[in-house]
């Protein structure tokens, strides 16, 4: 019901857009494909984004099909045009000034300022880092164990400054049998949905606009990396990318 709906929706749409801007189109054999390519450009311009103007093709293409199946007629017009593509969504990430404002604002918190500050020292996703346990953690060694996709393990280096946040939380960290690093007030593992409100609260805070997320840290992690000229190598070993043309990505955008 949803999907007729919407396709006469989108039929009416298009049949009053050619109503407006080709007189002579009264019946479906004189629409030619030009009319439907046209009025694709003018949803583009209108800044309708490409999975809509997919959507409105795929009903304009569907009622021709039809037409041209039972002998109304001879030709289906929306045939062989390129279906829209959708947009890429881009990737966010903080500039220096703004991640520092969020560390700064977070400095009264040694639990939160450790977890923003393994975020942008390692790249980690958000699941990963509800998941590191105290065993994770080589003092020593300067390393972080990360047991990513598939259960496979990595290390990433941690400097002295990610080193000392740890260390600073697990300081006031509550005493407890539980083994996962990070904790919430009750003494209980930190969920990532916590983890997503808690960097939500210092984006806010520091007045940053952008849709920035505990992924975004990751982008900007991976983009710093690339400006310092890191590897696509190295830097697909720290992310943990089963792919390297998705580590290129953060070459390209370093560049």
């Amino acid at each position: 019901a949803s999907t007729i709906t919407a396709y006469a929706t989108d039929l009416a749409h298009f049949l009053s857009w050619l109503h407006c801007n080709n007189i002579v189109a009264t019946a479906p054999h004189h629409v030619q494909r030009a009319d439907i390519t046209d009025y694709l450009a003018h949803l583009a311009q209108q800044s309708l984004m490409g999975v809509s103007r997919a959507r409105k093709l795929a009903a304009i293409h569907e009622f021709f099909r039809f037409l041209e199946s039972n002998g109304s007629i001879n030709k289906n017009p929306a045939q062989g045009i390129e279906t829209p593509k959708k947009e890429k969504n881009g990737r966010v990430y903080l500039r220096p000034d703004e991640y520092r404002s969020m560390l700064s604002l977070a400095g009264g918190n040694p639990r939160d300022f450790a977890i923003l500050q393994v975020f942008l020292q390692t790249g980690i996703r958000v699941s990963e880092l509800c998941n590191l346990r105290l065993s994770d953690i080589d003092f020593a060694g300067r390393t972080l164990k990360v047991v990513g996709k598939g259960m496979v393990e990595r290390e990433i280096d941690l400097e002295k400054k990610g080193l000392d946040a740890i260390k600073n939380y697990l300081a006031i960290r509550p005493q407890t049998f539980e083994d996962r690093l990070f904790l919430n007030y009750q003494g209980q593992p930190l969920g990532e949905r916590g983890v997503r409100k808690l960097v939500r609260k210092y984006k806010d805070q520091a007045g940053i606009t952008k849709r920035a997320s505990p992924h975004s840290l990751r982008h900007t992690f991976a983009t710093a990396k690339a400006e310092k000229g890191v590897s696509p190598f190295q830097l697909q070993k720290w992310l943990g990318h089963a792919n390297l043309n998705t580590t290129q990505i953060y070459v390209h955008i370093g560049r």
